[in-house]
């Protein structure tokens, strides 16, 4: 019996001289392995259909703990816009890895849902950077490691914040600062805002860009400090950046 399911490809393998083996994210099942039989043949009509980030209806053969096999493919989007730029590729691999790798932590289908809805937006041209770090942030609580945006990490006091800080975990206020670095009150409040976005509903961003910067350096200490996740494609994707 043919199951039709929803997805996007994450991973490609060769199998022998016309096949491929692909990693399928979808909602219902994980993540799923299917044999795609002679798609790699120049002649075959499912060679575009087959590749990384292919996102569309997949129809197969499912077998349960075992590779399902692919019979065809109704495209829903092949993310054109990412594709040809360098910079979004290397966005949307990072995205990729670091999504696989949270699920693989707790298997929660809601994360099929931010990552569609995340790289939908980057898609539509609004700043990578900025949708990145939005998702990094809702990935958090997955990893066992979410922040405390509403109050102190130190006290619990909910007034006087004064900055926020990866090594303390969150919001630090007047009376338990020391000598963090003080960071922007917008900052303090955009980074509130980045946590709790519905990201289907961002219909426009604009940000200054010291806010985004401050933003993404707390993230990537938090993430350095307190979920042990070291990504080659994260290292590839700074490396672009500071080109």
């Amino acid at each position: 019996m043919i199951t039709k399911v929803e997805g996007i490809i994450v991973f490609e393998t060769p199998y022998g001289e016309t096949s491929k083996i692909v990693q399928l994210f979808t909602k219902e099942y994980g993540i799923l392995g299917l044999m795609c039989k002679g798609v790699q043949s120049m002649k075959s009509p499912m060679r575009a259909l087959t590749m990384k980030f292919t996102y569309g209806f997949f129809y197969i053969y499912y077998k349960e703990e075992k590779l399902s096999i692919l019979k065809d493919v109704d495209l829903i989007c092949d993310f054109k816009t990412i594709k040809s730029d360098i910079l979004l590729v290397s966005y949307l691999n990072y995205l990729t890895e670091l999504t696989v790798q949270v699920f693989k932590q707790c298997k929660n289908t809601i994360l099929y849902d931010l990552f569609l809805a995340g790289v939908k937006k980057i898609e539509e041209k609004m700043d990578p950077l900025v949708i990145t770090n939005i998702l990094e942030l809702k990935f958090l609580p997955y990893l066992g490691v979410g922040l405390e945006l509403d109050s102190c990490i130190l006290c619990g006091n909910k007034t006087n914040i004064v900055t926020l800080d990866a090594d303390a975990g969150g919001y630090v206020c007047k009376s338990c600062y020391t000598n963090q670095i003080v960071v922007s009150p917008k900052t303090i409040q955009m980074i509130r805002m980045y946590y709790y976005v519905e990201i289907a509903s961002i219909s426009k961003l604009s940000i200054h860009e010291a806010i985004v910067k401050e933003i993404n350096f707390f993230i990537h200490r938090y993430y350095e400090r307190y979920t042990g996740l070291y990504l080659n494609s994260k290292k590839f994707l700074q490396k672009m950046l500071d080109l």
